[in-house]
């Protein structure tokens, strides 16, 4: 098993992975990551970003999951931390929490706050990130682009 960063290769298979997540709890929705125009082209998106990293998981070849970075509000130093997921096989063995690390300790060395977006209904998403002492904010921040989001987060770096 290996954390590392995105390649094109990976594109077809991870954009596969989050659109399966998103179907199987009825998000295939506009205002969700499933309809992100970058879905498909991950690597150049996070490639044509300052301070931005896209990450995936691989086991034995397989890419089963990944995270990333990219830049939310510059002036207040906010990243936003995007699309975690994860392949079914996966889920419920610890890769959700070596991604977070990863990609909050890249976050860490280039901003001072992490901002994330998620829906309510993904009880197990929304303990892991108060696991990483996110604290749910009352709204979304300004600049939200994923409308169908209703439950927001943001943790302290520095």
């Amino acid at each position: 098993m290996i954390v590392r960063e995105i390649e094109h290769q990976d594109n077809e298979p991870i954009a596969a992975i989050i659109r399966h997540s998103l179907e199987s709890v009825g998000l295939n929705i506009k205002g969700t990551a499933y309809f992100d125009p970058s879905l498909d082209n991950l690597t150049s998106y996070y490639n044509s970003l300052e301070s931005a990293a896209y990450w995936v998981v691989e086991i034995n070849g397989e890419v089963v999951g990944g995270i990333g970075i990219a830049p939310f509000n510059e002036e207040s130093g906010t990243c936003e931390l995007q699309k975690l997921y994860l392949s079914p096989k996966v889920q419920g063995k610890g890769y959700a929490n070596l991604l977070m690390e990863t990609a909050l300790d890249f976050a860490a060395k280039h901003y001072n706050n992490c901002y994330l977006e998620t829906r309510q209904q993904l009880k197990a998403a929304c303990a892991l990130y108060e696991k990483f002492e996110f604290e749910l904010l009352a709204k979304p921040l300004d600049g939200s682009e994923h409308s169908a989001m209703d439950a927001w987060y943001i943790k302290k770096l520095n």
